[in-house]
């Protein structure tokens, strides 16, 4: 099939910036979609894309992993882009955002480029304040993270169930695998379909994702569960307090009430409104083991009324109170619940070293 794009097209522009602590993965993943779509017979030459890494210095940057690499020109010194793409990793690694890189990107957004926040690049965005009235993708595993870090953010633009996020002139996505799938997204608007695909192939790449494309199953779901049941679900234990209700549910994913019970239930074996005080009781059981939070505290936070609210549940899943089920399960996880939502990670996994949780 032939090149479709004009022989005397101007390439794409893209300027990487790379924060300390950056993930590998996310990085290479972009950038090597870029470079097998720019060019054919794999002389990677940046034909129909150019990249450049640009930052506030040319000293090595560290990634998460080790490796270290350097930008090829300071902020003073890149050139006009399209895109400026910022790749984040480490949360608390004890390095913040620089004010020169904050300054860069405010006045890239004042330029009207599009900024693009790879894996934890959105706190960035979110940092230098250009994401207000932008929905933003973060992972499921950072959710609690930002609205911590950001506790002014509106948790109705914060996306956390889907892989990625474009609106208007910004993009954010959740990291990992998922950067390839950016990457294919924002080329689509400036190549061929044909020239993508090949790239996409190369990488091994068969099935795209697209931006409604639920994210990788924490470890509380099944990978083969149903795409909009995991998004449900993803919904469901990032809405404790107060607790999502079904009809909030069904408006997020597009479907029916009816169609959103019918298919949860097929999937599940219950009902998305069973479920979700499940995963309520299940957090509260976590939190009883690993908080010395009090139990009408516990109960807020989980979304129950008040504490007899969440008794009569709680008793009615492990056949004790809280209080008893406290002391005897200390320090341990909830190993009861397991046998009422089979074989699950606990919470330490979904939520290492967590003790607050709002």
């Amino acid at each position: 099939m032939r090149d479709a794009t004009p022989a005397n097209a101007a390439p794409v522009r893209f300027g990487i910036v790379l924060l300390p602590n950056f993930t590998l993965t996310a990085f290479s993943g972009f950038v090597d979609m870029l470079r097998l779509a720019s060019d054919e017979g794999d002389q990677s030459r940046p034909e129909r894309c150019h990249w450049q890494i640009v930052g506030e210095t040319l000293a090595p940057i560290r990634a998460s992993c080790g490796v270290r690499m350097s930008a090829w020109a300071t902020f003073d010194e890149a050139e006009d882009f399209d895109y400026v793409v910022v790749v984040g990793g480490l949360l608390h690694a004890g390095t913040e955002t620089s004010r020169a890189t904050l300054d860069y990107l405010r006045r890239m957004a004042d330029a009207g480029k599009v900024l693009v926040g790879m894996c934890t690049g959105a706190f960035a965005l979110m940092r230098a304040g250009l994401m207000e009235k932008h929905r933003t993708c973060v992972s499921w595993f950072h959710y609690w993270d930002f609205l911590e870090q950001f506790p002014e953010a509106d948790p109705d633009y914060l996306v956390a169930d889907r892989l990625f996020v474009m609106d208007r002139r910004r993009i954010t996505c959740s990291g990992g695998r998922s950067s390839i799938d950016v990457a294919a997204a924002i080329l689509s608007r400036h190549v061929d379909a044909s020239i993508v695909q090949k790239a996409l192939r190369i990488l091994q790449v068969d099935d795209p994702q697209t931006w409604n494309a639920p994210q990788a199953h924490p470890p509380s779901l099944s990978s083969q569960t149903h795409p909009k049941v995991r998004r449900a679900i993803l919904l469901m234990e990032q809405h404790m307090c107060p607790a999502i209700t079904i009809e909030e549910l069904a408006k997020k994913l597009d479907m029916s009430i009816r169609h959103l019970e019918r298919t949860f239930k097929a999937e599940t074996g219950m009902g998305p409104q069973a479920y979700a005080k499940l995963t309520r009781i299940r957090l509260a059981g976590w939190l009883l083991c690993n908080s010395d939070k009090s139990i009408s505290t516990i109960a807020v936070v989980c979304g129950f009324a008040d504490a007899s609210h969440m008794g009569r549940d709680f008793r009615a899943a492990f056949g004790t109170t809280p209080a008893r089920y406290r002391e005897a399960k200390k320090d341990t996880a909830p190993n009861g619940l397991r046998e009422l939502l089979g074989d699950r990670a606990d919470m330490k996994e979904v939520f290492p070293e967590r003790r607050e949780f709002h």
